[in-house]
């Protein structure tokens, strides 16, 4: 699931490749119009797929947490997991593009505190899908401590404290609009700079994601999930998606597809819990779920880089901006991989464990995954 997620998040900024830091490379459509259909179709999918990615952290992070495990260890993992592929991309970003464009907001990226800022230049400092990074982050600090009430309630409470959790998104929503100033403003943005730094990038407004996917695992893991049915639950996430298109800011970034998302991933996880196979559980898939992180940390030296170094003001009709898109993507696959191959793998397999501590047995068919997470 994730890579499809993260191919979201990709196609929206390649469709129009624009940064925050003063660096627009040329869109891969010649005709304006085409890029502007473009844009208003994909750009949902960057928000709502960095919102699948931590709900998917609150569910799987719940699922394989472990009575009794040691607080050290599992900070070890997770710091170790994103850290090294988060260094190396931003050190490949700075040296490649990123300096010429963001020279003074390098930093705060590395170190994983720009998105508490509410300037926007800072959210768009050196390798910039890495800003969410700064979440992941704060949810993996709190997690010892919010497993704690969340491992205490009662089984037939669980499905309330999900709609709980679900109606604090939505006050969220209206603190935006009510409570956040509305100036200043991009021409023809829904939302002010601080209304949408609030919603979208603040990370403890992004902490509801997060445990509203600790909430669903417990569900499932005490066997209260309904069987809803893989096809039905597909079609509610095309509905959706379809509802984002039309639904205003700040209501389409993540809440319109929080109970989609959250019903998706409780449905496929009970069917691999049954032993159903799904089309997302073929190899190719897996490979591809794999080296989804490497993906998406990859993917602004792609098209940020890359693309114009060796295309320069490349731009084509539909055919050919077709192709450049899809181009693009398999070039960025293979990046993600490397990564994948290169850094994360021999980064886990020295970093994440103390060589005192002896593997942990393994518990249940649903791996250890999520947008930082590979299967173990």
């Amino acid at each position: 699931m994730r890579i499809i997620a993260a191919l979201l998040v990709f196609l929206c900024h390649a469709v129009y490749p624009m940064t925050t830091g003063n660096q627009t490379p040329t869109p891969p459509f010649a005709d304006p119009g085409i890029t502007e259909n473009l844009i208003w179709f994909f750009s949902p999918g960057g928000s709502i797929g960095v919102s699948f990615f931590f709900i998917l952290s609150g569910f799987v992070i719940t699922w394989s947490w472990r009575p009794g495990r040691g607080t050290g260890s599992y900070l070890r993992r997770r710091v170790v997991k994103i850290m090294p592929n988060h260094v190396v991309t931003w050190a490949l970003a700075m040296l490649l593009f990123a300096a010429a464009f963001t020279p003074n907001y390098g930093l705060p990226n590395l170190f994983l505190f720009n998105a508490w800022s509410s300037d926007p230049m800072w959210w768009g400092g050196a390798n910039m899908p890495a800003w969410s990074l700064c979440s992941e982050i704060l949810f993996y600090l709190l997690f010892p401590l919010l497993i704690i009430p969340i491992r205490k309630i009662a089984d037939n409470r669980l499905w309330l404290w999900a709609g709980i959790v679900v109606a604090a998104m939505a006050l969220t929503c209206v603190a935006t609009l009510t409570l956040l100033p509305g100036e200043p403003r991009f021409p023809g943005e829904p939302l002010a700079l601080p209304q949408f730094w609030f919603i979208y990038m603040f990370p403890p407004v992004r902490l509801f994601e997060f445990v509203l996917g600790m909430v669903l695992a417990r569900i499932v893991l005490q066997g209260r999930w309904p069987r809803l049915g893989v096809t039905p639950v597909v079609l509610l996430l095309v509905v959706a998606y379809a509802a984002t298109l039309t639904v205003p800011s700040p209501w389409s970034l993540t809440l319109v597809t929080a109970v989609p998302f959250g019903l998706a991933i409780g449905t496929f996880a009970t069917a691999n819990l049954r032993g159903k196979r799904t089309l997302l559980g073929t190899r190719p898939m897996v490979w591809l779920g794999n080296v989804s992180f490497g993906f998406y940390m990859t993917q602004a030296i792609v098209l940020y880089w890359l693309s114009p170094t060796l295309l320069p003001g490349a731009s084509y009709g539909v055919l050919g901006g077709t192709l450049l898109i899809i181009g693009l993507t398999a070039v960025n696959v293979v990046a993600g991989w490397l990564l994948y191959k290169l850094v994360e793998q021999p980064a886990m397999r020295h970093w994440s464990r103390s060589k005192k501590s002896p593997p942990p047995a393994p518990r249940h068919r649903v791996e250890d995954t999520s947008l930082t997470d590979v299967p173990a």
